[in-house]
Order: C-alpha cells, then sequence, then structure tokens
C-alpha cells in the first residue's frame, strides 16, 4: 500500500458515492496500516468526530466513533475493499455494506447484510467481491469472539492523538 501519504477516498455501493475524505488528517501511516482523525462530513446528533485504522490486508476498517462531549459512542467496523491507484497516489476505501458495531458493554451487532444481498441482485457487487466480503466479515467475527478484536483497537489507539 501507499509508503507516501495519499489522498483517502470513501466509496459507498448504496447509496453510490465516492466522497473525497479531505478533511480527514492522516496520523499515522505504514504499508500496513493508516490512522485517521476525522469529523464528521455532515453534522449528527449522536456523534460528531472519530478516529479510524485502515487494515489493508485484513479488507476492514475499524472507527471510534465520539459524541461532542469525547466520550465513546462504539466501534464501528466496516468490511471493505481498498482500490490504491498509484498514478494518483489515491487510497480509496470500497464499502462492502456489512458492518459490526461494538458498544462500550462489548455488545455486538452487525448490520446491514440485507444491502449486500441488494447490491448482489443489482449487480452492483459481483459474486466474487460479495464472497471476500463475507469471508472478511466472518473473520471479524471470529476475532472479536475470540478476544483478538483488542489487538486490533489497540494497534488504532496506539496511533490516536
Amino acid at each position: 500500500m501507499p509508503m507516501k501519504t495519499p489522498e483517502l477516498y470513501r466509496k459507498r455501493l448504496i447509496p453510490e458515492q465516492n466522497i473525497p475524505l479531505k478533511d480527514d488528517t492522516i496520523l499515522f501511516l505504514s504499508d500496513e496500516i493508516i490512522v485517521t482523525k476525522w469529523n464528521t462530513i455532515n453534522p449528527k446528533t449522536e456523534f460528531n468526530h472519530g478516529t479510524s485504522c485502515y487494515f489493508f490486508k485484513e479488507g476492514i476498517k475499524i472507527s471510534k466513533f465520539y459524541r461532542a462531549d469525547n466520550s465513546l459512542l462504539y466501534w464501528y467496523c466496516d468490511i471493505v475493499e481498498y482500490e490504491y491507484d498509484k498514478t494518483l497516489n489515491r487510497l480509496t476505501a470500497v464499502d462492502l455494506l456489512a458492518d459490526v458495531i461494538i458498544y462500550p458493554d462489548r455488545t455486538v451487532k452487525v448490520v446491514d447484510l440485507d444491502e449486500m444481498a441488494d447490491a448482489l441482485g443489482a449487480g452492483i457487487i459481483s459474486p466474487e467481491l460479495l464472497q471476500q466480503g463475507l469471508y472478511r466479515l466472518n473473520n471479524l467475527l471470529t476475532r472479536i469472539y475470540n478476544g483478538d478484536f483488542a489487538t486490533m483497537q489497540a494497534t488504532l489507539e496506539t496511533h490516536e492523538a
């Protein structure tokens, strides 16, 4: 992955959009991860800022969503495909729709699996990419249930500013 600071983008399949994350601040960059801090693009009442860690090999982006008072709302885990354009030095995290939310009380909620099915039915996502997304989701859930998610959390928290 990128070794110099890339432009970051977030691509959604449903609704279709590709948004430059020009206001995100990169806190740490290596060939395995990028750690960022950000404010919400559109103001929300639940949360207004956070930090994220892009795990390239795992195809996962984990984020800490904070309320305005800096208290943790939850951990939000996106299942993604990373696309890196070396010529433009642009890294795009393509949201593969399935997400996992982990609340401070350790409750785990898997969301948007219906969107994966809808995307497949509409031809928005290929069967191969859907399969890859499901494998990544399974790997993430296995880490959470085995207690290994703490390592991912620690990676993000080590580089938070």
